[in-house]
């Protein structure tokens, strides 16, 4: 007989760990984010401590959610996905073992190294040259393990989600290598391989493709594969898929400068991010477009599905936010949003509503099947979850989008004889309200992750004897 858990041909072991360990790095990560929301409004929250100040704090965060949260939903999704679409076992158990613990500890190590501030101070890559290489010895045994899965299916089609997450593999392997290239002096420093501008462009280049790869390229994967599954329905247009695909693939890449509007950087490279950013919006919403459409015959599961919820709400979050982002890259839009908290709504209207409540929805149908149960533990804590997650959103981005217009209008205000109007001080003692907005939402979008982790406690703890997976016969054992 099989061990409990264990499926007769793909290996769960390895999803099953990834898939809890994405709640609790959400939880870690998000509660950091948490206490530097509220060190912005109680200062002394950092105790006089260098290792709790905002500075080194706010990396720590910003690495928990993208690469430990965000990461291990991208791993669980992906090997899950990738052995029920090819009807294959992963090539190599051991490999795939080590893409987990190396992850884990690529992960513990960024969190000891940050708060000590031992970074690279680049944005999205702060990690050191040490921990560097060791991610990318990781990435290589995760890619490996993918495509090597891909290459022994036993359907000749690749399913569409499958591309798209060998798409962020691949493109965020050259932007990991490329950026992080660097001279080290010991083993806790380095310095770039790149000067002045150059760098400047480089790390763009890098930290909007993280969020267009890694971020985006590899959710859409889950999305096309959840979504429908969710649903019970197929996807609404598969030609629309790979034009979306190869749309995204073909343009992202080079929208990168927008960050860099009114720096040294030359003027047409910020005109041809700028430009990009605009094409962008085309195949995003082709994307979004799809993902709802799949709804059609559907829409009545909403009622009553609050995992579906999720994934749907992470669509509508997805095509505000890819609206969002050209708009603010058009030069004029910029000369007031830049650096302000508008920026930081921007980001987290993707991070919060997109990627966390995609990832939250493909986790919870996930749960049930890696521990072998019918179900959740409870469907009504899930619904709780997803107005916690909808509210703390909704508040949080629209306190931030209030205090970056705030900001922007503030700090371009003038008097007649040139002098500006407000000082600095003024303008961050205006933005105070909106701080408390902000950290009373996300302590809500925090606290719907502690309501996960004890659903996804019970659901572990409940006996039951059927399996959780409803379409076992799609692979018979060998």
């Amino acid at each position: 007989m099989n061990q409990p858990f264990e499926h007769p041909v793909y290996n769960y072991r390895v999803v099953r760990q990834f898939t809890v360990m994405t709640v609790v790095w959400g939880i870690v990560g998000m509660l950091v984010g948490v206490l530097i929301a509220a060190q912005l409004v109680w200062p002394a929250l950092n105790f006089d401590t260098p290792w709790l100040t905002f500075s080194r704090l706010r990396p720590l965060h910003t690495n928990a959610v993208i690469f430990a949260f965000g990461g291990s939903a991208l791993f669980a999704s992906s090997l899950y996905v990738v052995q029920r679409t090819c009807q294959a076992r992963l090539i190599s158990d051991s490999l795939a073992s080590f893409v987990f613990w190396g992850w884990q500890l690529v992960i513990v190590l960024a969190a000891i190294t940050l708060p000590l501030g031992i970074t690279s101070s680049k944005e999205y890559a702060e990690l050191e040259w040490p921990i560097d290489i060791l991610i990318t010895i990781v990435w290589v045994a995760y890619a490996i393990v993918f495509f090597g899965t891909i290459t022994k299916r036993k359907t000749s089609h690749i399913y569409v989600a499958n591309w798209f997450f060998a798409a962020f593999i691949i493109t965020v392997a050259v932007l990991h290598v490329v950026n992080s290239a660097a001279l080290p002096v010991s083993l806790v420093k380095s310095y770039s391989a790149y000067a002045g501008t150059t760098d400047a462009m480089v790390q763009w280049w890098y930290g909007h493709n993280a969020v267009g790869f890694f971020l985006t390229a590899g959710f859409l994967g889950i999305m096309y594969y959840f979504v429908p599954k969710q649903a019970g329905r197929p996807v609404y247009s598969y030609r629309l898929s790979i034009v979306h695909f190869w749309a995204l693939i073909a343009i992202y890449i080079w929208a990168g400068p927008h960050h860099l509007h009114y720096t040294a950087l030359p003027d047409w490279a910020q005109s041809l991010g700028m430009v990009m950013s605009l094409i962008l919006l085309a195949p995003s919403w082709g994307g979004m477009i799809n993902g709802m459409m799949t709804l059609s015959g559907a829409w009545d599961k909403l009622r009553t599905d609050p995992i579906l919820r999720f994934l749907v709400v992470s669509l509508s979050f997805y095509g505000m936010s890819t609206f969002e982002g050209p708009m603010m890259a058009i030069k004029t839009v910029n000369a007031l949003s830049h650096y302000t908290d508008w920026t930081i709504g921007h980001v987290h209207s993707g991070a919060l509503g997109w990627v966390a409540m995609v990832s939250i929805g493909a986790i919870y149908h996930l749960l049930p099947i890696m521990f072998g149960k019918k179900r959740m533990y409870s469907v009504g804590l899930i619904n709780v979850h997803f107005w916690m997650s909808t509210i703390g959103t909704v508040l949080y981005i629209t306190s931030m989008w209030v205090n970056g217009i705030l900001q922007g209008l503030m700090w371009r205000a003038y008097n007649n004889d040139g002098t500006l109007t407000y000082s600095f001080a003024e303008a961050v003692e205006a933005s105070g309200p909106g701080y408390v907005v902000r950290l009373i939402g996300g302590l809500i979008f925090f606290l719907g992750m502690l309501v996960m982790a004890y659903n996804m406690w019970q659901t572990s703890r409940v006996n039951e004897t059927e399996s959780g997976e409803n379409n076992l016969a799609l692979a018979q054992p060998a």
